[in-house]
């Protein structure tokens, strides 16, 4: 198991958010993807619209992840993906700095959250992203892209569900996507919090999105009127404690009636 570092670096200000389900690659509604839009308060786009980078790391960078992305975003944003493998095609011949500080937002897809970790740090994505964050950039992610931005996390990128206590420490505790959308994620998570593995953190729920604004949580929203999202704390003899919080749904009736719940996606 990777080793916690050592110490955190001081924690960047900017805006996050990070989804445990749902968003173009798991769902229909558009409901998780247009709020993320919505912060884009630059739109530096030359039409208008709001860059939007893609980073599919945790995938391998797969060609069908990031043809979905730019499927579901046509004519809501300007489009990018980051591939690592492919460092020398980014647009325009510029350097990954300047690629990513260009951008508005940067989406962060799931996959191994275990693998993207290593490679961002390897090619310094890390640092650059969280000077990005800092100058105004939003960051998101799904599954291991919620994943990677907290202290730790719960991740299959090993097999069987494990902490991981080396993420890149840019908001504050652990973090657990698809609570409900697949069986084991609770109990492990729980388990995970109650031993210690992990210090108390945040599970959210497939179509469940958390907003952080300069490391503080601003409000959680989702897509499905149902979707939840939990404070999980180690509490007196081992017992682990699990407060839900306030969650705004970001639909209407008529949303709600057409949501659709497709089954869990990719490792995390």
């Amino acid at each position: 198991m990777p080793v916690p570092p050592a110490s955190s670096p001081t924690r960047p200000s900017g805006e996050i958010l990070t989804l445990g389900g749902g968003g173009f690659s798991m769902e229909e509604s558009p409901l998780l993807d247009d709020f993320l839009l919505s912060l884009a308060s630059r739109r530096r786009g030359a039409d208008g619209l709001p860059r939007v980078c893609f980073v599919p790391t945790a995938s391998g960078d797969s060609t069908d992840y990031q043809a979905r992305f730019t499927a579901a975003f046509v004519g809501r944003a300007e489009t990018s993906t980051l591939q690592l493998f492919r460092l020398n095609e980014l647009p325009g011949g510029l350097d990954l700095r300047s690629f990513v500080l260009s951008q508005d937002i940067v989406y962060v897809g799931g996959g191994s959250t275990a693998n993207l970790l290593a490679l961002w740090r390897l090619h310094g994505l890390d640092e650059v992203l969280r000077e990005a964050v800092a100058a105004g950039v939003v960051l998101a992610g799904i599954s291991a892209g919620m994943n990677c931005w907290y202290d730790g996390s719960s991740t299959d990128s090993f097999g069987p569900l494990a902490a991981l206590p080396d993420g890149l420490g840019f908001l504050p505790g652990s973090a657990c996507p698809h609570y409900d959308g697949e069986a084991e994620r609770r109990p492990a998570y729980h388990r995970m919090i109650g031993t210690g593995e992990l210090p108390a953190g945040y599970a959210a729920d497939d179509g469940c999105a958390l907003l952080w604004r300069d490391g503080a949580l601003v409000e959680a929203v989702s897509s499905r009127p149902e979707a939840r999202a939990f404070r999980v704390e180690p509490g007196a003899a081992g017992q682990v404690t699990e407060t839900p919080l306030p969650v705004r749904f970001l639909g209407t009736s008529a949303d709600s009636a057409s949501d659709t719940r497709p089954g869990p996606g990719s490792a995390t």
